[in-house]
């Protein structure tokens, strides 16, 4: 299975952008079809709501992939990388 880290540049992103976003979706289409076919699951559990917010320390599985979302680094933390 291949892992994916996605860092938030907010608070959340919605399931349908995350796809799109970490390239598991060609197109916001094809997410909202993925997920409305209950292929995706999030923490575990299928999701059906296109527009759910994904936040900092949710999982993401979908087509032998699984994306770990992470929290945004702050200011200090992006000048120290």
């Amino acid at each position: 299975m291949r892992l994916i880290d996605f860092e938030l540049r907010g608070d959340y992103i919605t399931l349908d952008a995350l796809l799109k976003a970490t390239g598991l979706a060609g197109s916001g289409g094809q997410a909202k079809t993925m997920i409305a076919a209950a292929r995706v699951e999030v923490d575990g559990r299928s999701e059906m709501r296109k527009t759910c917010k994904i936040r900092a320390g949710q999982t993401v599985a979908v087509q032998g992939a699984r994306v770990r979302v992470t929290a945004p680094a702050t200011a200090s933390e992006a000048r120290s990388k």
